[in-house]
């Protein structure tokens, strides 16, 4: 028997900063040469912003990513410790007569996995929890310097960088949001968010389980 806690998703933006783009030119998304490729007029007044790659890229977000990793592994490591016990429990009991005490040995085992599984996937909300109230703090944050960067370069429009097919890209506002959110916030600290424990669903009374 094996427990395992999915925390993949904890990790803050990790997919986005695979895909997004390196702010100052040096890595682009794949979509980006060729978009670039199509060329034409810049169109006065339309800009463009990755968040994604604001995010990966700004120091506030680089900071949250690795406290986010700090709790993600705390999280884990609960699970780990009490899982332990309960495999070297479970090897014990492999092989050993089916008599009624062992029965009940590994039915109590059973009750106990069962209770670990749902302690993992509490952690699991609890870390996706504070992922989002993290992305949350930095996006306020990064607002009015996106404000700022629309209004100096007279933009109209504003679109998402990621889901334009091609153009100029020339008023894209992302490096000078970067630049900005960098000398606004350095850095963040927040704890793991705390979520009221779920109660396990009961079956109907008189239904065999």
């Amino acid at each position: 028997m094996t427990v395992r806690i999915a925390l993949s998703a904890a990790l803050l933006l990790s997919a986005g900063a695979v895909h997004a783009q390196t702010v100052g030119g040096n890595a682009q998304p794949t979509q980006q040469p060729q978009a670039q490729s199509l060329g034409g007029p810049l169109v006065p007044g339309v800009c463009l912003l990755s968040r994604e790659a604001i995010f990966a890229n700004a120091a506030v977000g680089r900071a949250a990513s690795a406290r986010l990793q700090e709790l993600t592994q705390a999280a884990q490591a609960e699970i780990d410790a009490q899982r332990t016990p309960l495999e070297a429990e479970a090897r014990t009991l492999e092989g050993q007569p089916d008599n009624a005490e062992n029965q009940q040995r590994r039915q109590q085992l059973a009750q106990r996995w069962q209770a670990l599984q749902q302690q993992a996937a509490h952690n699991s909300r609890e870390i996706e929890a504070t992922r989002a109230k993290a992305l949350e703090r930095i996006a306020n944050e990064a607002q009015p310097v996106i404000a700022e960067a629309y209004g100096a370069k007279n933009c109209g429009l504003l679109f998402d960088r990621n889901s334009a097919l091609g153009g100029n890209f020339a008023n894209d506002l992302t490096a000078d949001v970067v630049r900005l959110l960098d000398a606004r916030i350095q850095t963040i600290t927040f704890e793991r968010e705390r979520l009221p424990q779920q109660q396990p669903a009961t079956s109907p009374a008189g239904d065999g389980q």
